[in-house]
């Protein structure tokens, strides 16, 4: 838009504010002026919650997102019968008339693929799980709350990932860290209350795309939204001051900036211009705090062999776990690592064994880690795609190879740390891991569940835009007390 007459639209706006804030018109001048201070003004300066609804048993997240949306009857739905059921069709009463994708729904026939991999009882309380694909996390079992009755209503990528992170199908809205930091702000002045890595993958080698809007800020403040750090260069683009240019003159650049912005902030009082000016400010904090996160140096042998040998090569999964316990240790609020390559239409076998091999080692010791610093107690680790697989085969199937299509009636994720149960095991699906039989768990529930950890009410942290109350979970939504601590 021309500067000249966005300039003049936001005066004409004050204009009327100011004209109905005397006489008959004050109530709404007032009303409009309190929404933009009470809101949209507080919320650029820390959380709009003056505290948490009630005592939180996490102080921030660590959210380990599979994007692809992994397997769930190769790696957690153990059904051994299936494999008596070979190359069988599914059966009708099965699937109930659910809608395929287009990629499979003009096959001629949908036969069994049962798992291929081996499943072994671990942990204390016998938990299955395939150690064939999972050796590390088999050991971590009775540390975790394992949901196996997760379900969405969307079928094919981007309108599951979308709902998942930003409450949604549709883009637009505030994603899950972006609500968690207009709720309940920073704890730590130096870098973002939200971060996101994007880790390199060995599976299949085309993935899904990810949308900055996954953790994008929507209708809310921009202040909100998520940063993320880059695998390679500077984390974050014009960290370093460029040449010729020393600490004090970009200090006095920021300054002059800051004053500028305030003086049209206080004319046209929009909110915007304020987050602008914070996020400056942390742009300029964070060229001293960001290089000491991404040191290494410091971190014991011990510790980096824990992670695994990929540790040692950034972007990877195991270097970016290594990166969320720091991220963690200097009270970042919300840390997301996006995992792609998990949609295994075909050769699932040997990509899912790659898949798997990326994120084992350094999930399971990104719990042990965080539990020997006394970090576990209070961050909840939570791991998840945005869907799960199908019982039946897309394309050829044989006895060693087969691919499996999108399926959103039943998919595992599980939770750890802060305010969760160890070893529980919750919900059922039958015999074909294709519908859930007990403890049906909605995205919104999940989320319902991740802010509930948080201290935060999901019925209660809302945004008021175009006339409507939005919050993450729409108008639904429970906490899942069962996995609760």
């Amino acid at each position: 838009m021309d500067p000249v007459r966005e300039h003049a639209h936001l005066l004409d706006r004050r204009q009327f504010l100011g004209r109905g804030a005397a006489g008959v018109g004050a109530s709404l001048g007032t009303a409009a002026l309190g929404s933009l201070l009470s809101t949209d003004a507080l919320a650029a300066d820390g959380g709009i919650l003056n505290s948490p609804h009630f005592r939180p048993s996490a102080k921030r997240i660590i959210y380990l997102f599979m994007s692809g949306a992994p397997s769930q009857i190769d790696m957690w739905d153990y059904k051994p019968k299936l494999l008596d059921l070979y190359d069988q069709d599914l059966p009708d009463s099965v699937v109930n008339g659910q809608r395929f994708t287009t990629m499979t729904s003009g096959q001629a026939r949908f036969p069994v693929a049962p798992a291929r991999f081996r499943f072994s009882r671990a942990g204390q309380l016998g938990t299955w799980i395939s150690d064939e694909l999972l050796p590390y996390t088999a050991k971590q079992v009775d540390k975790l709350s394992i949901v196996r009755s997760c379900y969405t209503e969307a079928i094919n990528h981007d309108p599951a990932i979308t709902f998942i992170q930003t409450g949604h199908e549709q883009p637009g809205r505030p994603s899950l860290g972006a609500w968690m930091s207009y709720g309940l702000g920073s704890m730590n002045a130096d870098l973002p209350t939200f971060v996101v890595l994007t880790a390199t993958w060995t599976g299949r080698s085309e993935a899904q795309a990810l949308y900055q809007r996954l953790w994008g800020s929507g209708f809310a403040p921009t202040l909100h939204q998520g940063v993320a750090l880059r695998a390679q260069g500077d984390p974050v683009l014009y960290l370093s001051n460029p040449a010729g240019v020393d600490a004090k003159r970009r200090r006095d650049v920021l300054d002059g900036l800051a004053a500028l912005n305030g003086r049209l902030a206080d004319e046209v009082g929009d909110p915007e211009i304020r987050a602008r000016i914070a996020q400056y400010e942390m742009a300029a904090r964070m060229q001293t705090s960001v290089p000491d996160l991404v040191d290494l140096s410091s971190e014991p042998q011990s510790v980096l062999d824990m992670y695994g040998p990929d540790v040692h090569k950034p972007g990877t999964f195991a270097a970016s776990c290594l990166l969320a316990r720091r991220l963690a240790e200097r009270d970042v609020r919300c840390i997301q690592i996006f995992h792609r390559g998990w949609d295994q239409h075909a050769n699932l076998p040997k990509d899912l064994r790659n898949q798997c091999r990326d994120i084992d080692q350094p999930s399971a010791a990104l719990l042990v880690d965080l539990e020997q610093r006394g970090l576990l107690d209070d961050t909840l680790v939570v791991w998840g795609g945005e869907f799960g697989r199908t019982t039946y085969c897309q394309g050829p199937l044989s006895e060693k190879n087969y691919g499996r299509d999108h399926h959103p009636r039943c998919f595992t994720m599980w939770f750890a740390g802060g305010g969760i149960k160890r070893g529980v095991e919750l919900g059922e699906t039958d015999d074909f891991s294709y519908n859930i039989i007990d403890g049906g768990v909605h995205v919104h529930d999940i989320n319902a569940t991740i802010l509930h950890c948080l201290g935060i009410d999901h019925e209660r942290l809302t945004y008021r835009f175009q006339g409507r109350d939005y919050r993450l979970t729409d108008v639904h939504g429970r906490v899942v007390e069962e996995i609760l601590a």
